[in-house]
């Protein structure tokens, strides 16, 4: 048929012409340029008979032409190549429809144009787009005939194009013409049937093609394009492939012959524009092979099958890739690495997931690969840096679970690079310069090679020196191109808990994680930046603030519950935990030994390191250790081994070497780098012998003793160091070596072929011993043992898990948190602050989450510093500040309010600080401190709500704290004594002084002052105050600590410093000591504090301590602080004891605090005793049981004592004591309160006359009394109830079974005491009072005291004249005493006279008195003689001899004084004889004759009358 269906072709591609047509018209076209050409216009033969078909046919004989020397083959001239367009065209129009011929045979003519050297570039253009239209009219197809004979013919041309070049351009044309063709050919659905020979051919081809200098940017650039496409192709063929299949394909092809023809290159040198690629020897047999595949196919013979691409191309390609981007090889420049870095990131964005499936591939990559990228990573080469950068980048997003040390390696160069440290040594580097490096000093393996700056440590991480190539710090661009990496590779959710996992978990890895966070933290400040001299270091901060920032976010997510479940696969997180809590202790073992390693091994063994299992030998402990802890120092290891009682540990440590079927080289290689062989020779003698026997034991070839393993060992250390060392110019040669050797083995001498051996591999591989080599050679030494870690390091974890968190957060927390707050307080870019402000809560939430109260401290602290609400040091006076009104609310305009309504971060940060404070409280510790300075702020300046300064009274009255002190400094006392304890309050805070000018305030003052509000108003203050009443006991505890530590260093701290200060002359002139002045803010404090602890009594038990240590130091010395501070001290305290009563545990403070108050000085306590009396009465009226013992009531009253002098706190505090002692239930008198009543009723009296006698000195013409004057009616009622206690002497000595005169000590005497003290009263109405009371007690019937004959009451008698009797007469003759009453005391004295000798007749004056009162009758006679003589006007001159004579009388008519009848009939006692002469004696003193009247002696006895003795009287009173 004349027209051919088009076949299946792509939609794209549909043509409504037949395909015969097209093809005709591309011969027409090719050979139309070809005869433009003179040399292509001669005549062409129409008939050839070779190869011919119709000879054959016919029968004719075909006899194959004998080229000569000068004959080509075919296609190798004009006519050759012109005759095969007219064969095609002929058998063309033969066939009715074309897609049933050969595919080959169609192919072949245009083919051999673009093959032939002789074509010029028009024509092999033309060829090549006919080419191309028979890929889109769909002419190759996967259903042409012979397609796979085809597709090797068309790879081989297009492998081997040639042409004569012309113009550049047009040449230039040919060559994009090439790379369509390669593209329609392995990027349509053909590509899948070409085979690996053809895939490496095109990818050659293409490959050249990018690389080719010469050529012009534009073709270069769309070659590259292309190759990006074939390899996108290429690579994605993975997902088809079965990886095991594959694999066990490749290994069965490696037993091939080693010049196999699967081999790709690139042109080492630059080609001309018409040359497409090296003609080589082996593209050569790939065309005879083509060829012979034509005559087979030809003869109807089916080719063998052939296998589609797969993955020895891919590894060809992968391979030829990778060795471009080696920066050691010269003969690659950096343009085609550059080329080859884009190519390889574009294999890893297609396949790098598969290619982890394929071991091959793999190896390359792990090897090679990351060997050759980490090494252009340090280019200086501002492209390739950047391309090698995001190649690694990809390499990274795709491959990581298979580069678990190659990743910790570029992580660590890259923080190497970014943040150099700077060391006291000189470093210097290994690139194109050739210089030596000096070793990194960190925390990783000792077999990791390092490429960046060196890094300071810790000792603990400290490790051996470990060759790498440095590269210099990364400035400008460079800095910021490797952060950016950084940022790319780390945005994953799970990075750091990777990080994590994998490395800090890890004994022989570097603390990733945290180095990383630390690096990142750092470099946000900028001092790191201008270390390196950064050109824009404000961007680096950004990133790494992103860093941070993502870090600290995605932890928060997976708080919140987006986290993932740990897979069983991996290390069990126990386990991982487990290595990370002894890595520590590990890694300061290691520490310890690389400096005295018996000092290291103590250390490990002391923690069970080591020697952990009691069945396993020590030595082969240790050895274990020693062989597998990659940090330990090699130079110590070898120094520790040789040594001669470490010989056993030698012996297993060499016993852990697998020698077997190892040449010797090979196994010295493999033990001496495993240590650093020592400088002495003993010790590597023993070295040597131990290897030599443990080498021996395995048998190997040629050796015939261990003698000879040793020389060998010799030798071969000897000629390692005599082919490498540089110092050396005469280098060792095989035949020396075979000379040193002769006769060593038993003899014998080893084959030439056995030492040829050893030297070869000596002489090809240094063998590098650790720590020896820096530069080239110790980095390849470095990335070898990398290479081994990395076949046991296993794979890398990555799980965004939450089971590491809490330890990471833990770990790095303060340096985040840190960093973060820096860069909102420096940074003006609003997303960042933005960012930051979020951090700062995801930190909050990760805190609250985890329970770690320090994270919420440091959180505090750093935004309170950003805020500026904390000020250095507050002043204590507060100046006057304008108040406006502003919609009928006064607004105090203050300095604080204006700066802070303008400082839009600082309002950012305290919105912040208290919406994470509020609701978070229970996790803040010491950053109370913080939030308390600001309140402290606040308050001053009149910005803090009024709620928080309405502070409450144990009345529960309430008031505001005021600004400034007002004068006077208490209000006016209230008429009707109703106490307030802030009676001393100002009534408005912010009231301003008469005496101080007013600035105003300016319309944008008021309007920064609103921002203020409403900033203050945001913060929910009040919420967070209410809060606080509500925390558990440890933050109510730090929150109550540190009100007091602030309240402290406003008070007693700066009361010291102050009063340091002041000149020690001044200080002494001055009669009072200093003080401070008021201070609003020390209230504020203590008011702040005295109420969250009374709103919390749950929690006084911790609370009270410190609240007391405050309250107790300001109490401690009164007079130095302003009166308001120490009244609401007095208050909080007894607020305070309320609480205190509540718990037994208690009680005892609440004591400890009134003996405290009882104490203050009188001008302190007479201005605080209105709060004193009313928190006493009320503690003692809610908690009456509360005052069990004699010592706390005597607390008690030396508190009410304080009182008595107030004369408005006397009144309730009196009312106390009257309940006290009043009928009913309050009445609480009893023997322990007893005496402590006596002695305040006393007081009470004796203020009273006090007042009394103040009145008179103040000659007013009123004189006090009860009726006018209240304190002299107390001091009467205290008179009349202490008569009234007499009543309970009978129920104490009934109850408490005391004895007689412990009654008359504890409680009589003391009454009677106090009552003959106020007799002498000033004023008159307690005087009279006290006496009569006391002439009642003493003469009734009242006192515990027997008057009978024979009782032995005389001593408690004798006790009652001479301590409450007498000492009244006495006070009474006192002339002072008269002067406080001249008119009412001489009635007195004649009372208390007759007193005296009422009593003396009551008690000493009675029938049977056996008692000796001669010594109290003589005192009585003494006092009356003072009182009779004191002043003779006195009516006591006529009353005294009236009352002496009654005395008399009695006591003669009691025989007690009986006066003498004669001398020498003297009947009386010798009692009597003393009695009377005393008593004549004393009284003729003052009365003469005055006895003798009143009891004459009676006339003597007649002589005769004798009286029986029966009948003699036995009294005067009786005669």
């Amino acid at each position: 048929m004349d027209s051919a269906s088009p076949g299946i072709m792509p939609q794209s591609c549909l043509v409504s012409v037949s395909m015969k047509h097209i093809l005709l018209s591309e011969i027409l076209s090719v050979t139309s340029v070809m005869r433009k050409n003179s040399r292509w216009a001669s005549p062409t033969h129409s008939f050839s008979t070779r190869d011919s078909a119709l000879a054959t046919s016919m029968g004719l004989r075909r006899v194959k032409p004998v080229h000569d020397g000068f004959m080509v083959e075919r296609g190798s001239t004009e006519q050759d190549l012109m005759s095969g367009f007219q064969e095609l065209k002929r058998l063309v129009q033969d066939t009715t429809d074309i897609q049933t011929l050969p595919l080959n045979t169609l192919l072949s003519p245009f083919c051999a144009i673009i093959r032939s050297p002789l074509s010029t570039g028009p024509i092999t253009s033309a060829a090549l787009s006919a080419l191309h239209s028979f890929f889109l009219c769909n002419l190759v197809s996967t259903t042409s005939p012979s397609l796979d004979v085809a597709l090797t013919e068309l790879s081989n041309a297009i492998s081997r194009c040639k042409f004569e070049a012309s113009d550049s351009s047009g040449d230039e044309v040919v060559l994009l013409k090439i790379m369509q063709i390669i593209q329609d050919a392995m990027c349509s659905s053909l590509g899948s049937t070409l085979g690996d020979i053809e895939v490496c051919e095109m990818l050659e081809t293409a490959l050249t093609t990018c690389c080719q200098m010469r050529l012009s940017e534009i073709l270069r650039r769309s070659a590259e394009t292309t190759m990006h496409l074939l390899v996108r192709t290429v690579f994605l063929r993975l997902d088809s492939l079965d990886p095991d299949a594959e694999e066990r394909k490749l290994a069965a092809s490696t037993f091939e012959a080693e010049d196999n023809e699967l081999r790709m290159s690139v042109a080492s040198r630059t080609l001309n524009a018409g040359e497409a690629s090296e003609e080589t020897t082996h593209a050569e047999e790939r065309s005879h092979g083509t060829e012979v595949a034509e005559d087979v196919a030809t003869a109807g013979i089916s080719p063998p099958q052939r296998q589609e691409y797969g993955l020895p191309s891919i590894l060809e390609l992968l391979r030829v890739i990778i060795n471009i981007l080696d920066p050691t090889d010269q003969l690659h420049t950096d343009s085609t690495r550059l080329t080859a870095l884009r190519i390889l990131n574009v294999a890893f964005e297609v396949a790098g997931c598969r290619i982890s499936d394929y071991p091959s591939l793999l190896s390359l990559i792990l090897d090679h690969g990351c060997k050759f990228l980490f090494l252009l990573a340090r280019s200086e080469n501002a492209p390739v840096l950047q391309t090698s950068l995001r190649t690694i980048a990809t390499m990274f997003e795709t491959m990581r679970p298979k580069l678990k040390l190659q990743h910790e390696l570029f992580l660590a160069f890259t923080m190497d690079r970014l943040a150099p440290a700077v060391t006291g040594k000189p470093q210097s580097t290994l690139g194109p310069s050739g210089k030596n490096v000096s070793p990194r000093p960190s925390g990783s393996p000792n077999s990791t090679p390092q490429l960046g700056p060196v890094d300071a440590t810790s000792d603990v991480d400290r490790t051996p020196s470990t060759p790498r190539v440095l590269a210099t710090p990364a400035r400008g661009d460079t800095r910021q191109l490797l952060l950016e990496t950084l940022c790319l590779i780390s945005r994953h959710p799970s990075f750091m808990v990777d990080l994590y996992a994998n490395y800090d978990c890890d004994m022989n890895c570097e603390n990733m994680f945290e180095r990383l966070i630390d690096f990142s933290t750092k470099s946000i400040y900028p001092q790191q930046a201008s270390a390196v001299h950064e050109s824009h270091p404000q961007s680096t901060q950004f990133l790494c603030l992103d860093l941070v920032l993502a870090f600290v976010n995605h932890m928060a997510a997976r708080a919140e519950g987006l986290s993932e479940q740990w897979p069983p696969r991996f290390a069990s997180p126990d386990e991982l935990m487990h290595v990370k809590s002894r890595k520590r202790l590990i890694l300061t073992g290691i520490a310890r030994f690389n400096a005295k390693p018996k000092a290291g091994l103590s250390f490990l063994e002391e923690n069970k390191l080591i020697y952990m299992g009691p069945d396993e030998p020590r030595p082969v402990t240790l050895a274990k250790f020693l062989k597998s802890n990659t940090r330990l120092d090699k130079r110590v290891i070898g120094d520790f081994i040789s040594k001669p009682e470490n010989i056993e540990v030698l012996k297993v440590f060499m016993g852990l070497f697998d020698f077997k079927d190892k040449s010797v080289a090979d196994a010295m290689r493999e033990f001496l780098e495993a240590f650093r062989l020592p400088g002495e020779a003993q010790q590597i003698s023993r070295i040597t012998e131990t290897f030599a026997e443990v080498y021996f034991a395995t048998k190997p070839a040629e050796v015939k003793s261990q003698d000879a393993v040793y020389v060998l060992a010799y030798s071969i250390i000897l000629l390692n160091t005599d082919l490498h060392n540089p110092q050396i110019r005469k280098r060792m040669t095989i035949e020396d070596y075979k000379r040193n050797l002769k006769g060593v083995n038993e003899g014998s001498d080893f084959s030439p072929e056995y030492l040829q051996d050893i030297y070869d591999s000596i002489r090809k591989r240094e063998i590098i011993m650790p720590e020896e080599h820096t530069g080239q050679l110790g980095f390849e030494y470095a990335w070898k043992e990398l290479m081994t870690r990395s076949k046991q390091a296993g794979e890398y974890m990555m799980c965004n898990v939450s089971l590491f968190d809490r330890d990471m957060f833990k770990a790095v927390w303060k340096p985040a948190v840190t960093a973060i707050a820096h860069a909102f307080t420096t940074f003006e870019d609003d997303y960042v602050i933005e960012r930051a402000i979020a951090g700062f809560r995801q930190c909050a939430t990760l805190a609250r989450h985890f329970d770690m109260q320090d994270v919420f401290d440091y959180l505090v602290v750093s935004l309170s510093q950003a805020t500026s609400l904390v000020s250095d040091s507050s002043p204590s006076q507060v100046p006057n500040y304008p108040v406006v009104e502003i919609d009928g609310q006064s607004i105090t305009v203050s300095s604080l309010s204006v700066k802070f309504g303008t400082n839009v971060k600082g309002q950012l940060a305290a919105v912040v600080l208290f919406n994470i404070v509020n609701g978070n409280g229970n996790a803040l510790r010491e950053g109370w401190t913080q939030i308390f300075e600001m309140f402290v702020n606040l308050f001053l300046h009149s910005l803090l709500p009024t709620r928080m300064l309405h502070m409450e009274d144990f009345l529960g009255g309430v008031s505001i704290i005021p600004l400034r002190r007002s004068l006077p400094a208490r209000l006016p006392q209230r008429s009707d004594g109703l106490l307030s304890a802030l009676s001393s309050y100002l009534m408005t805070p912010y009231g301003s002084s008469a005496d101080n000018l007013v600035p105003d305030a300016t319309d944008a003052d008021v309007e920064n002052t609103l921002c203020t509000i409403d900033c203050i108003s945001s913060c929910r203050l009040d919420e967070l105050y209410a809060q606080i009443m509500q925390l558990d006991n440890e933050a109510l505890v730090a929150a109550v600590r540190a009100l007091e530590a602030l309240a402290h260093e406003r008070t007693v701290a700066r009361l010291k410093q102050e009063a340091d200060d002041v000149p020690s002359g001044l200080n002494n002139s001055q009669s009072s000591p200093y003080s401070l002045p008021y201070d609003p803010a020390s209230v504020f404090l203590l008011e702040t504090m005295i109420s969250i602890a009374c709103h919390t009594p749950q929690h006084v038990d911790d609370v009270w301590p410190v609240v007391f240590e405050h309250l107790s130091a300001l109490l401690a010395s009164p007079t130095q602080y302003s009166i308001l501070l120490i009244e609401r001290a007095v208050v909080g305290l007894l607020r305070l004891c309320l609480i205190l009563a509540t718990k037994p545990s208690l009680r005892d403070q609440v004591y400890v605090s009134f003996d405290i108050l009882a104490g203050l000085p009188h001008a302190i306590a007479n201005a605080v005793a209105e709060q004193v009396v009313t928190g006493l009465v009320l503690i003692l009226q809610q908690y009456p049981d509360i005052v069990n013992s004699q010592t706390e009531w005597n607390v008690v009253f030396a508190l009410v004592r304080s009182t008595i002098s107030h004369p408005e706190a006397s009144r309730p505090s009196f009312e106390l004591i009257t309940r006290l002692v009043s009928e009913g239930h309050e009445q609480r008198v009893t023997a322990d309160n007893f005496p402590g009543l006596i002695a305040v009723l006393d007081e009470y009296a004796t203020a009273a006359g006090t007042a009394v006698e103040a009145q008179q000195q103040g000659r007013r013409n009123q004189a006090l009394n009860a009726s006018n004057s209240p304190v002299v009616e107390r001091g009467r009622k205290a008179i009349d109830i202490m008569f009234d206690l007499k009543r309970y002497w009978q129920m104490f000595a009934e109850t408490t079974n005391l004895q007689k005169g412990q009654v008359w000590r504890h409680f009589s005497l003391p009454l009677l005491s106090s009552l003959g003290r106020q007799s002498f009263n000033t004023s008159r109405e307690i005087r009279h009072g006290a006496l009569v009371h006391l002439q009642r007690i003493i003469l009734g019937p009242h006192l515990p005291l027997e008057l009978k004959p024979g009782s032995d009451d005389q001593p408690y008698i004798e006790e009652l004249f001479n301590r409450v009797i007498f000492p009244l007469l006495d006070e009474l003759l006192k002339p002072q005493v008269l002067l406080r009453d001249p008119l009412g005391m001489p009635e007195t004295r004649v009372r208390a006279c007759a007193l005296l000798c009422k009593a003396f007749m009551h008690f000493e004056v009675r029938e049977g008195q056996q008692a000796d009162i001669r010594v109290l009758w003589i005192q009585v006679l003494d006092l009356l003689d003072r009182l009779m003589n004191i002043d003779k006007r006195d009516q006591l001159y006529e009353a005294v001899p009236e009352s002496l004579k009654n005395v008399l009388l009695v006591m003669n008519a009691t025989d007690l004084l009986v006066p003498p009848i004669s001398a020498s009939d003297d009947q009386r006692d010798d009692r009597q004889k003393a009695l009377w002469a005393a008593t004549h004696e004393r009284v003729e003193r003052f009365l003469p004759g005055f006895l003798d009247d009143v009891i004459p002696s009676p006339p003597p006895a007649p002589p005769n009358t004798a009286i029986p003795p029966e009948e003699k009287p036995a009294s005067p009173i009786a005669s």
